[in-house]
C-alpha cells in the first residue's frame, strides 16, 4: 500500500481507543486559551504557547501534548507506520475541529489564524 493510501486509511479510522478519547477531551480544555490567542497549534499535531502564558496554561499544554503523544505512538505502532505520518493526519483533524480564531504555526514558522 502506498503512503497516500495508508494515510487515508489511517484518517478514516474511528476514535475508539480510550487514550484517544482522553486526548480529545483534554484538547477541548484548550478551546478558551486558543480563542484568546494564548495557545496555538503546530503543524506536527502539538499545541504550543503563543508568547508568555500562565503556569496553569503551560501545564495544560504539557498535559494535552502528553495525551496526544500517547495516541500518536499507539496509532503508529498499531499501524506500523512512522509517528510523523500519524501526527500529520491528526494535525489536519485538529485544524478542522479547532474553534474559529485558533492560531496555527506552520512548518515554515509562520502563524496563520483560522
Amino acid at each position: 500500500m502506498d503512503r497516500r493510501r495508508l494515510l487515508l486509511a489511517l484518517a478514516a479510522l474511528p476514535l475508539l481507543v480510550l487514550t484517544e478519547r482522553a486526548a480529545a477531551q483534554s484538547a477541548k480544555l484548550l478551546d478558551a486559551p486558543r480563542i484568546a490567542g494564548l495557545v496555538g497549534e503546530r503543524y506536527d499535531g502539538y499545541a504550543v504557547a503563543r508568547g508568555r502564558v500562565t503556569t496553569e496554561v503551560a501545564g495544560l499544554i504539557d498535559k494535552v501534548n502528553a495525551d496526544r503523544r500517547a495516541v500518536y505512538e499507539k496509532r503508529a505502532a498499531a499501524n506500523k507506520v512512522p509517528i510523523d505520518a500519524v501526527q500529520q493526519i491528526y494535525a489536519q483533524q485538529i485544524r478542522q475541529s479547532a474553534p474559529v480564531g485558533t492560531w496555527f504555526l506552520g512548518a515554515d514558522g509562520q502563524w496563520t489564524q483560522k
